[in-house]
């Protein structure tokens, strides 16, 4: 376990979310968090566009690529591509529950088949060096959960998987939707700590209604690791905490405008090769969720930024919009871009296009 160890704190793979340009973000926020891809499967990998699927930025290390498949040729093919490319960690999904994966026989489908996903992780392990990793559910449908992750768990760490995440849910792969599947099935907290339990010298790393790091964080005095979904990529302020608290970096938090300072030179440059500013924009929406002047943020960057030509100089609006409904913006240094103008007695700098707007 020592190797994989400082995975203290994860995102999880959200499919539709966390493509390059969100986890480049997010890495704004947190130096030390993995972050996963979305998922991809097998078949894409080996036959499809690998530098579309695959290609990433090097801002974004520690990430971890999530894989969707069965077939453990395919899986260790599929793993050597994602290690060939730089991925730090190659995953197994065994925890989605839509009907497209199951018709596939890969994602949650597979808490049934625990030797076939063992298969995999052995066939992986044969092809690569970087660490595989699984995440599953804590169960399907009608079966025992104390049973079923027990088999899962015993079966790929003896396959020599390097850590489990567990969605500390079940999965309805019948009557519940995917989105229901997120929400429904009640959380079984207890019977993840169980399994770390018994299993003390293996990585478990908890997913699954976590919001806040203040409700996560005793999980690790018995857990090893701590998986954010949806709470981290609506309100991303949280990983601004994470550096600090989970992995005791020296100095302050990374605020959500230290946050947006670093990013300009991200979206800069991706402009710059044609990509349109609302595909990255829209994963920073939630940046100052409970913040005077959320709302304008929001605001602004889903009207602006899918206009043509639309470029930095909405983000800067969009900020600019935020610093003046902040009653409490008082950190000097808060620079942004070129030429400055004070904002509630505070230096910050805008170009001349948002100065005039500010006038």
């Amino acid at each position: 376990m020592q190797q994989y160890q400082e995975h203290k704190f994860s995102i999880a793979p959200m499919m539709e979310w966390t493509d390059r340009h969100c986890r480049a973000f997010h890495r704004q926020l947190t130096r030390h968090a993995l972050l996963y891809t979305e998922m991809v499967t097998t078949g894409a990998v080996i036959h499809g566009d690998r530098q579309h699927l695959l290609g990433f930025s090097d801002i974004e290390h520690p990430v971890a690529c999530q894989l969707g498949g069965s077939d453990p040729k395919d899986m260790a093919e599929a793993a050597r591509i994602v290690a060939d490319f730089g991925y730090d960690e190659v995953n197994i999904n065994v925890g989605c529950p839509s009907d497209r994966v199951q018709s596939g026989r890969f994602g949650a489908c597979l808490m049934e088949e625990p030797t076939l996903v063992a298969a995999c992780v052995e066939a992986m392990k044969a092809t690569v060096d970087i660490p595989v990793t699984v995440k599953c559910r804590i169960g399907v449908d009608e079966q025992d959960p104390e049973a079923a992750l027990d088999a899962m768990a015993d079966a790929v760490f003896a396959a020599g998987a390097d850590a489990l995440w567990v969605h500390a849910r079940k999965a309805w792969l019948k009557g519940l939707s995917p989105k229901e599947n997120r929400d429904i099935p009640p959380l079984d907290y207890e019977r993840v700590l169980r399994l770390k339990q018994r299993l003390p010298d293996r990585f478990i790393g908890l997913n699954g209604g976590l919001q806040t790091l203040d409700q996560a964080e005793p999980f690790l005095e018995t857990l090893d690791g701590l998986m954010f979904g949806r709470a981290a990529y609506h309100t991303p302020q949280i990983m601004g905490e994470v550096d600090r608290r989970l992995y005791g970096a020296s100095g302050p938090d990374v605020s959500p405008w230290d946050a947006v300072k670093a990013h300009m030179a991200y979206l800069e440059e991706q402009l710059g090769k044609g990509v349109k500013l609302a595909h990255m924009t829209r994963h920073m929406l939630g940046l100052f969720h409970g913040r005077p002047g959320a709302r304008s943020w929001r605001r602004i960057l889903t009207v602006e930024a899918i206009k043509p030509g639309a470029g930095l100089e909405v983000v800067e609006k969009a900020l600019a919009a935020v610093v003046l409904q902040e009653p409490n913006w008082r950190q000097p240094n808060r620079t942004l871009s070129r030429g400055s103008r004070s904002a509630q007695g505070v230096m910050i700098n805008l170009s001349p296009s948002m100065r005039q707007l500010r006038r």
